[in-house]
């Protein structure tokens, strides 16, 4: 493993080694979930395999919410689908720029989240874009799985995790791989519409959703420059 990874070109080194960094700081947090699956009436194996399964943390935190509210797994899992959904947006964008087929792209829908995609969108080759994409999916999905497990049987004896600065580790991470993107008009448009349609909708409507909503507007947006930018070219 030391040996492949010694045998990459630097930049592709860096890429793995960010892609890593982002699923630490991410992986962690899910030591959250595992408590807060368990304090919400779940046991110790139904929480490790909700994110062994379903590995998609908002839609993990959807589901348990509304179990801890006295609502039942069948619309706690609705809403955890609705959630889910910004992953299909992804994949429309993510899978042309890794170039994976049959098994190779089944595998890799699993580790479809945020940050794998972040990581594969900041990228210029499809050897880069699929370093990112497997460091930072890889990385996360065996931390997050870890970290629910230990959250999962400590339970109550950790107290809360923001406590510890996971949250905005998770944030800040997300701010060093955005930040390299807003190079032109267009995505610092794009950050700007996304995050004031998030801020108006986070007292209207249920956690998950105004992240939903952000990414939709970037999504069309990039739609759009890519539709311009086939026009000029004919």
């Amino acid at each position: 493993m030391w040996g492949r990874f010694r045998g990459l070109d630097g930049e592709t080194r860096s890429v793995v080694r960010d892609g890593i960094a982002v699923g630490v700081a991410t992986g962690a947090y899910g030591v959250s979930f595992g408590a807060i699956s368990v304090a919400s009436g779940l046991d110790v194996w139904q929480t490790c395999a909700l994110s062994l399964l379903v590995f998609t943390g908002a839609s993990q935190f959807a589901l348990v919410g509304v179990v801890a509210a006295g609502g039942s797994p069948f619309f706690g899992a609705v809403s955890g689908l609705l959630l889910g959904t910004r992953n299909t947006l992804y994949g429309l964008k993510v899978a042309p720029m890794l170039g994976w087929t049959g098994a190779r792209r089944a595998a890799a829908a699993h580790l479809l989240i945020d940050e794998s995609t972040a990581m594969t969108l900041t990228r210029s080759t499809r050897e880069h874009a699929r370093a990112g994409f497997l460091s930072a999916g890889v990385a996360v999905f065996t931390l997050w799985n870890l970290a629910t497990l230990v959250g999962a049987i400590a339970g109550d004896s950790l107290g809360d995790p923001r406590a510890y600065g996971l949250d905005a580790a998770v944030g800040g991470a997300f701010l060093g791989l955005l930040w390299p993107r807003l190079d032109t008009m267009r995505t610092r448009l794009a950050a700007v519409a996304g995050a004031a349609l998030a801020l108006a909708l986070v007292p209207l409507t249920p956690a998950g959703v105004p992240v939903l909503a952000a990414g939709v507007v970037a999504l069309g947006m990039g739609l759009m420059g890519r539709s311009d930018s086939r026009e000029a070219q004919s």
